[in-house]
């Protein structure tokens, strides 16, 4: 259901329903709302006037990449990242892009700035880390793409979730064998060695 999904995603575009959920700002547009909503031509010629936007942090500490990795948007991302968009920058409360895209289970995205060398288990003040919030959304490629590039299971969230514990207690029982998979491989591993 590739096609019929992506299909919803622009008529909720169309209705403006992304937008609404994004800050008021008192400029149109900001270079944030751009970014969240993939207006990839317009972002661009902002960020051409001043290099620094790029990496500008909103009152959050959210960067343009933040934001285009919150809400999925991966061809600015991409662009973002092209024009010099740090990976690494952490907002306010600690969020990063790698976790806010994991959080929306935005497996392309989580790819990309995993191949920036970002944190893979950076750790947020709201306690969450890449793959708890991946598993807290039952977003089960993100949950196994995580886990094929090393995300620790044994971090727990400030509740003292594991994120298999959080599996279980949310019933994701396809996370659950996703993990319980990967914890399996990871014992044979270690018997062939």
């Amino acid at each position: 259901g590739g096609i019929l999904k992506h299909s919803t995603t622009l008529t909720n575009r169309q209705r403006g329903n992304k937008v609404s959920a994004l800050p008021a700002t008192l400029d149109t547009l900001s270079i944030y709302q751009l970014a969240a909503q993939g207006e990839l031509t317009l972002l661009k010629e902002n960020l051409q006037k001043d290099e620094n936007l790029v990496n500008k942090p909103d009152k959050r500490g959210f960067t343009p990449l933040m934001w285009a990795s919150a809400f999925g948007e991966i061809e600015t991302v991409r662009c973002l990242l092209e024009l010099g968009a740090d990976p690494h920058a952490l907002a306010d409360q600690r969020e990063s892009a790698v976790s806010l895209a994991s959080t929306g289970g935005y497996t392309g995205i989580v790819v990309l700035l995993l191949e920036k060398n970002v944190n893979i288990n950076s750790y947020d003040w709201n306690g969450g880390t890449p793959i708890l919030y991946a598993v807290r959304g039952n977003h089960v490629k993100c949950v196994e793409t995580l886990l094929a590039r090393g995300a620790d299971l044994t971090m727990e969230a400030d509740s003292g979730y594991t994120p298999m514990d959080l599996a279980v207690a949310l019933g994701h029982k396809k996370v659950q064998q996703v993990i319980e998979n990967h914890i399996l491989k990871l014992f044979r591993n270690r018997e062939t060695d």
